[in-house]
């Protein structure tokens, strides 16, 4: 989150559902994250990242073939899933 405070910003409006807002409020009580917006944006981040990986992950298959049993257990372990 350090990342975020030293970024250009720009305001937005978005709308959630109670269920998000609740999560973001939680987090930053618990002193997970410095405000709903902090929490928000990292969120989003870690969403672009996902999808540029998930990308990635699509270009690798349509090369290689998809991933073997052996292969995937592999993954898992590594990433701890």
């Amino acid at each position: 989150m350090r990342c975020y405070a030293h970024r250009m910003r720009t305001r937005v409006t978005v709308t959630v559902d109670e269920t998000a807002l609740r999560a973001a409020e939680e987090a930053v009580t618990a002193g997970h994250a410095r405000s709903v917006s902090a929490w928000v944006a990292s969120a989003m981040i870690e969403r672009a990242r996902r999808d540029t990986l998930a990308d990635v992950l699509a270009d690798i298959r349509a090369e290689l073939g998809p991933a073997t049993e052996e292969e995937t257990a592999w993954a898992r372990s590594v990433l701890g899933l």
